[in-house]
């Protein structure tokens, strides 16, 4: 786990290191263990290191291949890494250090960008090739680690965060187009974000760019794809017991050791509770309490802790150390906070870095098996006519519980049922609001949005998980990502195991809507392999 970033001058300018340098090290937190840059003429690249697998200088980034053809920066982790050790030795290769890193960039010697399909990971990525002179920057499946570029004044500046690309001297611009998206949806979507200039590389993509400035961005994964190809699942419970154990047992890959953020919710526990029945020992977890009953949860996380023998660790959040969270997760966030835990969500970071530098979290669960209270609206879309026209009853409009079911129920197609599942601010509210009845613009959530009617025509609750697996997850993501390195710890979700997001896909709804709010397979597994509480 690490903080990249680049610069490519595409009019034959000479980098200058002391830029290159400070882009790099704006981004400290995110590698405090060590640092380096590769420059070649024109382009240079930069990376800070957070040692997690082969902590000696063996895994030192850049890293150049032994022809001395190419050179990565590498953000991430290859789960399956030594799954490939058999092979390169039978093709005569000798691996120089224990990192993953090594051996991706020796995949990409041998088979280019079509090992993509064989890894087990979350990563991005950037490989410079001095013969063809050319960059390909590339990112994992779901976007679980983030990567921003730019192209500004002849020059492609990339980075894992925007701060590194405003150091680099990219000015710093509010996008009017990015910002009502903020407002109207709560974050960004797709390629754009806040900022002018500023782009994400799409999860499941990798860009290629030369010299002369011509690029070619190919989307490598496909979810859709994925889902439509995935051969039957006969014993549900059986795969998902042995896929889900599997991932977690992958996410355990360390030479560090490695802890559980543990909320008490099923999606956390369940992880608990497989490293616990695959006999993963001194295993720490964390959880943050609140002084609201409604909110807390402290005791279900301290006594499975206590029931499987783990070390629990527990902090609260308030006053003058909420004060200072939140404008801690603000500056690591770079983008105004939207989901209101990331200063929660900072704080048990600080609280777990003296023990551990990876961190196992339950993230991916609610919208991979129908977690939210909210998809259940969907199931019936008629009934929702019905709320419309009672929401004017002064006995439930007072209800402030009721009071965004009703602003939601009065949203009359399908299409915007969907895409405003997940947003606090619909249609009719942008009217009464601001006055217009334009709805913002993002091509990237209707392209979703397609796929999803295509892939689950006349299912509504299908449709919103698969548009909240491409959207509303990738939020979350950063901000498990920006608050857990904003403390120099790696942050590892179990659930985005590739096989078990393509399986799930193919899964009829019972599997994943039954009860109040879903996740049938984690009270399945809940109810047989936990201990008697």
């Amino acid at each position: 786990m690490c903080g990249i970033n680049g610069i490519f001058h595409l009019n034959n300018k000479q980098v200058d290191p002391n830029q290159l340098i400070k882009m790099r090290d704006i981004l400290e937190h995110r590698g405090p263990d060590d640092s380096g840059i590769y420059i070649d003429k024109t382009i240079g690249l930069g990376h800070r290191r957070l040692s997690i697998i082969d902590t000696s200088t063996a895994g030192h980034q850049p890293f150049v291949s032994e022809n001395g053809r190419y050179c990565i920066v590498f953000n991430g982790e290859i789960y399956n890494y030594q799954s490939f050790y058999p092979e390169l030795k039978s093709k005569g290769i000798a691996l120089k250090s224990g990192s993953d890193t090594e051996v991706l960039l020796k995949l990409y010697e041998l088979y280019g960008m079509e090992m993509l399909d064989r890894l087990n990971g979350m990563f991005a990525f950037a490989i410079w090739d001095t013969l063809e002179r050319k960059l390909t920057l590339c990112r994992d499946r779901m976007g679980v680690k983030p990567l921003y570029y730019c192209i500004y004044k002849s020059t492609l500046y990339f980075a894992s965060e925007q701060k590194a690309l405003f150091a680099a001297g990219v000015p710093i611009g509010i996008s009017e187009n990015g910002m009502e998206e903020y407002i109207f949806n709560r974050f960004n979507a797709g390629e754009e974000t806040l900022f002018n200039h500023v782009k994400k590389l799409l999860p499941g993509h990798h860009m290629v760019i030369d010299e002369d400035g011509k690029t070619k961005t190919t989307r490598w994964w496909n979810l859709k794809e994925q889902i439509q190809n995935h051969s039957k699942i006969v014993d549900q419970k059986k795969w998902f017991e042995e896929t889900f154990f599997e991932s977690v047992r992958l996410r355990m890959v360390s030479d560090v050791p490695v802890g559980v953020l543990l909320s008490g919710g099923l999606d956390s526990c369940s992880i608990l509770s497989a490293l616990y029945h695959q006999n993963f020992k001194n295993i720490e977890t964390f959880n943050i309490s609140f002084s609201e009953e409604e909110h807390n949860e402290y005791g279900l996380a301290k006594n499975i802790s206590d029931e499987y023998g783990y070390n629990f660790n527990h902090t609260k959040l308030e006053n003058e150390s909420l004060y200072q969270n939140v404008i801690d997760s603000s500056y690591f966030q770079d983008e105004p906070i939207m989901h209101l835990n990331e200063p929660h969500l900072l704080a048990i970071a600080k609280l777990a870095k003296p023990k551990v530098k990876v961190l196992l979290s339950g993230e991916g669960a609610d919208e991979l098996m129908g977690g939210y209270v909210r998809y259940k609206a969907l199931k019936n879309p008629s009934l929702l006519k019905v709320i419309s026209q009672i929401s004017s009853f002064t006995l439930f409009n007072k209800k402030p519980r009721y009071d965004k079911l009703f602003r939601y129920s009065k949203i009359n197609n399908n299409p915007d049922l969907v895409i405003f599942n997940g947003s606090n601010v619909y249609p009719e509210d942008i009217n009464k609001l601001y006055g217009t009845k334009l709805k913002p613009i993002n091509e990237y959530r209707y392209q979703i949005l397609k796929e999803a009617k295509e892939l689950y025509p006349k299912n509504l609750q299908r449709q919103a998980l698969y548009f909240d697996q491409h959207t509303y997850m990738c939020s979350l993501l950063d901000r498990n990502d920006r608050c857990t390195m904003g403390t120099s710890i790696e942050c590892r979700e179990p659930f985005l195991d590739q096989r078990l997001i393509a399986g799930l896909g193919t899964l009829k709804d019972d599997w994943l809507f039954t009860g109040k709010k879903g996740n049938l397979f984690l009270k399945i597994q809940w109810r047989i392999d936990c201990p008697k509480r």
